[in-house]
């Protein structure tokens, strides 16, 4: 028979095991329905896609939407955060802490201004770089040390217009290239889970 110690440490490794098993990937957006296209709000219409996909129902819960969704032997938690843009980083802390999720199984999915239309990029760190949702996110956390997807919605927009621009809706043909992007974007989101961070950023930065 196994003593006591043995039992204990083997249930503690077992333990530790599924919980880097477990992973939260956050879509950035706002809530409401004049909010529901706009270019701000991809990281909703990423986890939306994914949903469908997989048949998965989102359930309101503490500080946001959330599903639950399997892949490899890994559990996926899918948030999008229901604080608005600015405070997207209390939900996110929230659920990691009482997930007991590591940071480094965590993906936040943001818009991003300084990348053209479509284009997908992994990083595992980084700065804000003046987004809200991000800028919040890493106060919360403490840390910029997280994994974040960013999505590319270009910068086609006049000097102070910013905030019209990620706020406005897609563009005849951003809405005909969006389903192959966020079949990308789904796919990213697979990979980031079963091959890890260095893997996908292989396979799909700039693609």
């Amino acid at each position: 028979m196994l003593s006591v110690v043995r039992r204990l440490f083997l249930k503690e490794k077992e333990t530790q095991e599924d919980l880097m098993k477990k992973f939260l990937v956050v879509g950035l957006g706002n809530i409401g329905p004049k909010y529901h296209n706009t270019r701000h709000n991809i990281g909703f219409k990423v986890l939306d896609a994914l949903a469908k996909e997989e048949q998965l129902i989102f359930e309101t819960k503490k500080l946001g939407d959330l599903t639950t969704y399997k892949h490899k032997g890994r559990t996926i938690l899918l948030l999008k955060p229901n604080t608005y843009m600015n405070l997207s980083g209390k939900a996110i802390r929230y659920w990691l802490e009482k997930e007991k999720i590591p940071l480094e199984n965590l993906l936040v999915i943001t818009d991003d201004l300084n990348l053209p239309f479509g284009t997908i990029r992994l990083k595992s760190k980084g700065s804000a770089g003046g987004h809200n949702g991000l800028k919040d996110t890493e106060a919360q956390l403490n840390t910029s040390k997280y994994c974040r997807f960013r999505f590319g919605v270009g910068d086609a927009f006049n000097k102070g217009r910013q905030v019209d621009y990620v706020l406005g809706e897609w563009n005849d043909d951003e809405q005909k290239a969006m389903p192959e992007r966020l079949e990308k974007a789904i796919a990213l989101i697979k990979s980031f889970v079963a091959a890890g961070t260095n893997n996908t950023m292989n396979s799909f930065n700039g693609k």
